[in-house]
């Protein structure tokens, strides 16, 4: 703890903050922020011509983005029927990244005795591969790879089955509604291997659950 203090005090984040890339004005982006600020009540019926029709384009695009938002736990598809929006509120938003934070912390913890080399190899390249990044899909991608490496090497299985649980409840997709989520985010992730380099894990624990419960504080903000 000593050594991470003192490495600390010396540590001046290189992180220059730029303003939040604009968010994607593609159909996906469009529908999910409607569900997330509550614009489609739960359990509405998303009709594809209508929805065609009020973002001005063919029904192949919508019919992409209902497949993605259903994968994403925003919507329900059912047989002979269509697609519906699945409930999202802000009480379930707020126990989904409570239990995500505390059980995540929990579960590097666990996964860090397990740690090698490689493995703080890969999280640095993570962290440097999304700085770089302007693309709110693919940093979506890196972010849920490094959130993964930190607790893969977890040994309790339940845990590993509860936090997978809890993933698909809710999509990984705030950067792209969240302005400046990436460089926040991203951040936060510099920070928490910094700590597992100084061999700090409760430290790293502890920076991880914060920044969950500060995405998921984030997120219910968009929602008003």
């Amino acid at each position: 703890m000593k050594k991470y203090e003192k490495n600390l005090n010396k540590y001046k984040p290189k992180f220059k903050k730029k303003v939040g890339p604009a968010l994607d004005e593609n159909i996906t982006n469009k529908i999910r922020g409607a569900i997330i600020k509550g614009e489609f009540s739960p359990g509405e019926k998303l009709i594809q011509d209508d929805l065609a029709k009020t973002y001005g384009v063919s029904r192949m695009p919508i019919r992409e983005a209902l497949k993605k938002l259903e994968y994403e736990g925003l919507v329900i598809h059912e047989q002979f029927k269509g697609a519906f929006v699945r409930e999202v509120s802000k009480d379930n938003i707020e126990e989904n990244y409570y239990l995500r934070s505390e059980l995540e912390k929990l579960a590097l913890l666990k996964s860090y005795p397990y740690f090698n080399d490689d493995d703080i190899h890969k999280l640095k390249s993570l962290v440097k591969t999304m700085k770089e990044t302007n693309d709110p899909d693919k940093f979506i991608e890196y972010n849920i790879e490094f959130h993964r490496l930190l607790i893969d090497k977890s040994p309790w299985t339940k845990l590993n089955i509860f936090i997978q649980n809890l993933w698909d409840g809710y999509p990984q997709q705030t950067p792209n509604l969240l302005g400046d989520q990436m460089y926040r985010s991203n951040k936060d992730h510099h920070k928490i291997v910094f700590a597992l380099e100084n061999d700090c894990p409760e430290v790293a624990g502890e920076l991880l659950g914060k920044h969950i419960l500060q995405t998921g504080k984030r997120l219910i903000s968009y929602m008003d």
